[in-house]
């Protein structure tokens, strides 16, 4: 069965992610917007750079075409944030784009993009699901990708990257960058990022060498995704070259990892607190600001103080899209990297937020660390701490079990004050600290993540839930 997760449609190649998966994808597509009559608009397919993504790509378009739908293909690999900008720009109801973004490299998969350039919500595709159930091998229709392309059903969008990279430099205070000359140390991590990121930046006059800028099946051995591991070749290359600032991004680009000056991690939660602080403070964008479920509390707090406030929903980006809107926030993002800002897209960009933190550096004059710590001095100190498990079927019988009855709980040694099973079990304490268990959306793993006042604390929460869940 194929199964949309918070991220889309992820599969191992070559068990799951192959030829016939991506046809029964796109039939039920198809058969969805003719039944909408979404025939007026084409759909754009892009794709990142894994392995077998643009041939994916193109068996997608083989069957829209089939169906009497239109198609917009890219020439070269992008990343999800420019499929989204070109879905809300040309005003299309659908965009696909072929990618696993984070995920190992045997994995690939599929992101649904609908109106307005946002990830597919819930009930599309649990709709999309169903279609894809009752599909019949018989009623799929597959025509040749260079027929179409012959009768005009696929069209080429030429220079897909110019109105995405101006609407991001006419919001960023170029002068401001400009004057400081920052020398940038970029890991792409193989993905497709890299050029959207080297416009911009060499746009506002900043010097950037890359590193693991070429296409590569196994993102060189690891995860593409920017975490305190995978960024630790960056991390010292940024200490010993002594740059000002290391930027990683995954392998669809929407990701942000940053490494400080002198080599230090930052981490995911650091940079939403430090970029809602400031544009908050410096560029005058007063409003709320949006965490998901498994992101630091410090937000929280920081909003508390600014005069804000602070909406939790459950994992996923399309819940912190929706109620950025609903609220007018500021910024929604969570603590794997991802994160958006109001006027922009509905979804994740990591080139947006890498200019960003680019331009808080250059117009405060102050590192990312050295910020984290007036803040930190400002609105208290919190240590995060996350763990991912194999998730076995026993564990989820158990969690699901635990979900259920609502009224067993792993032995914390402390007294919790409630208790939330929207997404997975959050247990929350007096003392604003908290720990969450979830199955992933993306893999097959057990995430766990914990926020406390002290390192041994997080961990102790982690390992009361290891221990209850064995």
């Amino acid at each position: 069965m194929i199964r949309f997760g918070t991220g889309g449609w992820r599969a191992e190649i070559g068990k799951d992610f192959q030829i016939e998966n991506l046809q029964r994808i796109g039939q039920a597509l198809a058969d969805r917007i003719r039944e909408r009559g979404e025939q007026d608009e084409p759909v754009i397919i892009g794709y990142d750079r894994r392995f077998l993504s643009d041939s994916a790509a193109g068996w997608l378009a083989e069957v829209l075409c089939a169906n009497g739908l239109d198609v917009l293909f890219l020439r070269r690999s992008a990343p999800t944030p420019l499929i989204m900008h070109t879905v809300r720009r040309l005003h299309l109801h659908y965009g696909l784009e072929v990618t696993a973004s984070h995920n190992p490299p045997a994995y690939n998969g599929v992101k649904l993009i609908v109106e307005e350039g946002r990830d597919a919500p819930v009930e599309v595709t649990r709709e999309l699901e169903e279609r894809l159930d009752r599909l019949r091998p018989d009623q799929i229709q597959v025509l040749g990708f260079e027929a179409a392309l012959g009768q005009g059903k696929i069209t080429y969008l030429e220079n897909p990257f110019n109105d995405f990279l101006d609407d991001i430099l006419a919001v960023l205070d170029i002068p401001a960058i400009r004057s400081q000359g920052l020398r940038i140390l970029f890991d792409s991590m193989h993905g497709s990022a890299a050029y959207p990121f080297n416009v911009i930046f060499h746009t506002v006059r900043c010097t950037v060498d890359q590193i693991n800028g070429n296409k590569d099946a196994y993102f060189g051995g690891k995860m593409p995704a920017p975490t305190e591991h995978t960024l630790r070749p960056l991390a010292q290359q940024v200490a010993a070259g002594n740059y000002d600032l290391g930027i990683g991004v995954d392998g669809d680009g929407d990701r942000l990892g940053v490494i400080d000056a002198g080599g230090d991690y930052i981490s995911a939660n650091d940079i939403l607190v430090l970029l809602y602080y400031y544009l908050h403070e410096y560029k005058g964008w007063k409003g709320p600001v949006v965490r998901n479920m498994a992101t630091t509390h410090l937000l929280d707090r920081v909003a508390a103080g600014l005069g804000e406030r602070c909406y939790e929903v459950p994992v996923g980006f399309k819940y912190i899209s929706a109620k950025l809107d609903e609220t007018d926030a500021v910024l929604g993002g969570e603590s794997s990297g991802g994160l958006t800002v109001r006027g922009h897209i509905h979804g994740k960009d990591s080139v947006y937020a890498a200019a960003l933190f680019v331009e808080m550096i250059c117009k405060t004059g102050k590192t990312p660390g050295q910020m984290m710590r007036e803040i930190r001095s400002r609105y208290g100190d919190s240590q995060f701490e996350e763990q991912n498990l194999p998730l076995s079927s026993s564990q989820v019988e158990r969690l699901a079990e635990i979900m259920t009855l609502k009224n067993r709980l792993p032995v914390f040694g402390r007294p919790y004050s409630r208790v939330n099973y929207e997404d997975g079990c959050k247990v929350y304490f007096p003392d604003d600290s908290f720990v969450i268990c979830r199955p992933s959306g993306t893999e097959p793993l057990l995430r766990i993540f914990a926020e406390a006042a002290t390192k041994e604390q997080a961990k102790a929460y982690i390992r009361a839930w290891e221990e209850f869940l064995l």
